[in-house]
């Protein structure tokens, strides 16, 4: 497609070079007119013109091309930044693009979101007045940047002292046992606590999500008989759970026995009374019986107690008048008997196989 006015840009506008020339004409004739070093040199009629205007014109704009580059910058989600002007706090700056006056604010950018750590070791005074070595550790972020930058020269070595501080303080009022065993948790909380107190109290704009005791150990000089109290301790402990274990084996099944005991007397007693009501009971019907047919009931207890004691033996002797002792031997016992004695035998036997 050709054009029809060559002098037209595409839009319809000039396509004329001079009008940049005309814009600095403009502006130089609004600040001041025509340069005067632009006057013909002597001698030289109708000569070239110095144009230094124009060229201070150009440096002018690449100086503030360049000046509003430095004054244009960038923060990332996670930083703020402090603008001062003057030396005085100015407004504190958001994510995003943002603008000052290069080299008349001065800037100050942090990273608010970052959680940084801080670990220390020190030697401590115990409530006992003894001597521990502990190691705490410190997770923080700044919560306000304006105090962070403004109300405090050094925060983080300001959060150094008065971690020492606040460990020491927790410390003093802990026994050594306490500080090396079971109370570390409740010191690191005690010592978090105290710890977030101080730095507000100096508005330092820090904020301590987490303390933790990381170790505590009995110094160098002493470690060596420590590590033997500790010993013994532990083996006191031992020792006492397995008297613990011991005594709840022991207990329960003495307390069985005994109430085994308990039962089987029990048990005797009641049988104990029961025969002798028995023996009682059958005492009387024989006297009643006596009673009435004295002769024939006493006849008849000598026969039943003669059986009873016969029917045990395998010899019997005979008492005779006339003449020697006669020995008899019941065969019928004999044999029941040793039929007897050999079924025993043989079930034992069975039994041991």
């Amino acid at each position: 497609m050709n054009w029809d006015n060559k002098d037209k840009d595409p839009w319809g506008g000039k396509n004329d070079a001079s009008d940049f020339d005309d814009l600095i004409k403009k502006f130089s004739a609004f600040i001041g007119g025509k340069d005067k070093s632009s006057r013909k040199k002597p001698g030289n009629g109708g000569g070239m013109k110095i144009p230094t205007t124009r060229i201070f014109l150009y440096g002018f704009f690449i100086f503030l091309i360049v000046y509003a580059s430095q004054c244009v910058y960038q923060l990332d989600a996670s930083e703020r930044a402090v603008i001062l002007r003057f030396g005085k706090f100015y407004e504190e700056q958001q994510e995003g693009l943002n603008y000052r006056l290069a080299g008349i604010d001065e800037r100050y950018i942090e990273n608010v979101s970052l959680t940084r750590r801080y670990t220390q070791t020190n030697s401590m005074l115990t409530k006992d007045e003894n001597i521990v070595d502990v190691t705490v550790s410190a997770q923080y972020r700044i919560s306000n940047l304006k105090d962070f930058v403004l109300n405090v020269k050094d925060p983080e070595g300001s959060l150094r002292l008065a971690i020492e501080s606040a460990l020491r303080h927790v410390v003093g009022d802990n026994t050594l046992e306490q500080t090396l065993t079971v109370g570390r948790e409740n010191i690191a909380q005690e010592v978090q606590g105290r710890l977030q107190q101080i730095l507000d109290n100096y508005e330092t704009g820090l904020v301590v999500q987490q303390v933790n005791i990381e170790k505590t150990d009995p110094p160098a000089a002493v470690k060596d008989a420590f590590d033997d109290v500790v010993a013994a301790r532990e083996d006191k402990e031992k020792l006492q759970n397995e008297a613990e274990r011991y005594a709840l084996t022991i207990v329960p099944e003495a307390r069985g026995q005994a109430q085994a005991r308990i039962r089987n007397a029990e048990g005797y007693l009641l049988e104990v009374i029961a025969n002798a009501e028995g023996e009682v009971g059958r005492f009387t019907q024989l006297l009643e019986e006596y009673e009435k047919a004295p002769t024939v009931t006493r006849d008849r207890m000598y026969i039943d107690a003669m059986q009873a004691v016969l029917s045990n033996t395998t010899k019997v002797m005979v008492d005779i008048d006339s003449g020697n002792n006669l020995m008899l031997f019941p065969l019928d016992q004999i044999i029941q008997n040793s039929t007897r004695d050999s079924g025993l035998t043989k079930r034992n036997g069975d039994d041991n196989e």
